[in-house]
């Protein structure tokens, strides 16, 4: 099933079809010519993928995105980024990225991100006098870190398939490579605008109205401190935490930003359904697709194969960015970690790396595929909110692959960066 399986996907991805469905069809044709299993083997296995507790974490995150990123949350967001990096050089590329690490907190999605607030900034910085591929280019780049800090669907998802870590820890392990993302994202940044001449034009804001601003924004960016406060201190599961940041959203919304109201619900609640659906829709093709891999053996045959290698941990892990590198030119994250996941986790636990550590490596990597083509999710998702080329905003991301592949290399060999945070936590 394999020989056929491998190859019926890649044709039907370089045909342009979905990745869902890519994956499901190949699936039935390798059913058809290369076993006696009856296709609808497909759809139990799909169902089976889809039928966890855990799962409904997703659409009610999604949710709660949808409800706390109305006008009136997103301004007060991007103000108070605006009001405390705006005034330095390249100050609005600044404020791009860093209310980009504020979003993430909310969202949990960079392809969310980049539609939503950062289409917003691309038009902020072009009317600044920003060239407008290079804002594209700066808000794919900040995008990167929606999925890593928490709380994020990608680590939901992972924390299914990996049995040694669970979704509280990698929430915490997040953390600090996200903020050093961004940090390496806002080095890049300054320098474009320092040989650009992208200077900002406003002064700083005196103290008093940066803190009026910062209370403004407060009931937004407190969020992510419910979500993962109340999973450490074990109030609530991430399951029902998703469903406490949807109703918390609800309050923030309509009674302290006023700009939800309740018969915006509906139209709320049919958009995240879709974006709900799409997502499970490649969860339940990327199930399918992970059994037939595990009936063929694949995955033990791999992993045995790696351990008689007897590769040490440090170039194990620098082959592994370089699979999860080339995996994620042509496969979304939420596949890839279902169908990488369970063969390289148990051989990473094998050599003694920390399986937090791991997965966050996993997951940065698999996310960095978003910024790459030919599939490069977030380039074509910011090149058609904001009117690009694609080729043109591929153009100016050079300065930003390098800043994000040496966040990656530091992620890879300072552990400390995934493990404090669970550790002092009491993960």
């Amino acid at each position: 099933m394999a020989e056929i399986l491998f190859p019926a996907l890649f044709v039907l991805l370089a045909l342009g079809l979905p990745v869902a469905f890519a994956m499901a069809i190949s699936v039935f044709v390798a059913l058809s010519f290369g076993s006696s299993y009856p296709n609808l083997v497909v759809v139990k296995e799909m169902f089976v993928g889809l039928d966890s507790f855990p799962l409904l974490a997703v659409p009610f995150f999604i949710l709660a995105a949808e409800i706390m990123t109305a006008g009136a949350v997103t301004l007060a967001i991007l103000r108070l980024a605006q009001s405390l990096v705006g005034h330095l050089k390249g100050g609005l590329g600044h404020a791009n990225v860093v209310s980009s690490a504020m979003f993430a907190g909310i969202s949990g999605s960079a392809l969310a991100d980049a539609a939503g607030p950062g289409a917003m900034m691309v038009r902020m910085m072009e009317k600044g006098g920003y060239d407008r591929a290079y804002a594209g280019a700066l808000t794919v780049s900040s995008a990167v870190v929606g999925p890593i800090i928490p709380p994020s669907i990608t680590m939901i998802i992972y924390a299914m398939q990996d049995q040694e870590v669970s979704v509280g820890s990698l929430f915490m392990a997040g953390v600090l490579p996200g903020i050093l993302i961004t940090v390496m994202v806002l080095l890049a940044n300054a320098r474009v605008s320092h040989r650009r001449g992208y200077a900002s034009g406003a002064p700083m804001p005196p103290l008093a109205e940066i803190g009026r601003i910062a209370v403004h924004a407060m009931p937004a960016l407190l969020l992510i401190v419910l979500i993962v406060g109340g999973i450490r201190f074990g109030v609530f599961t991430p399951t029902e935490a998703s469903v406490i940041a949807v109703f918390y959203a609800l309050l923030v919304g309509m009674f302290v930003y006023r700009s939800f109201r309740l018969r915006d619900l509906p139209d709320t609640i049919l958009r995240a359904a879709i974006i709900s659906g799409a997502v499970l829709l490649i969860l339940g093709a990327a199930r399918a697709f992970a059994w037939v891999l595990i009936i063929e053996g694949i995955p033990q045959m791999l992993a045995e194969t790696i351990i008689a290698w007897d590769l040490s941990p440090i170039v194990f892990l620098l082959a592994v960015n370089l699979l999860l590198l080339a995996f994620g030119l042509f496969m979304d994250p939420l596949p890839g970690v279902m169908i990488l996941v369970p063969i390289l986790a148990p051989i990473s636990f094998a050599l003694g790396i920390d399986p937090d550590h791991f997965a966050i490596i996993v997951i940065v990597n698999l996310t960095l595929g978003l910024t790459t083509p030919p599939v490069g999710s977030l380039i074509f998702v910011v090149s058609s909110a904001v009117s690009l080329k694609p080729s043109s905003l591929i153009r100016e991301m050079p300065p930003f692959f390098l800043a994000l592949a040496i966040a990656l290399l530091l992620i890879t060999f300072v552990p400390a960066l995934s493990t404090w945070l669970p550790r002092v936590s009491g993960f």
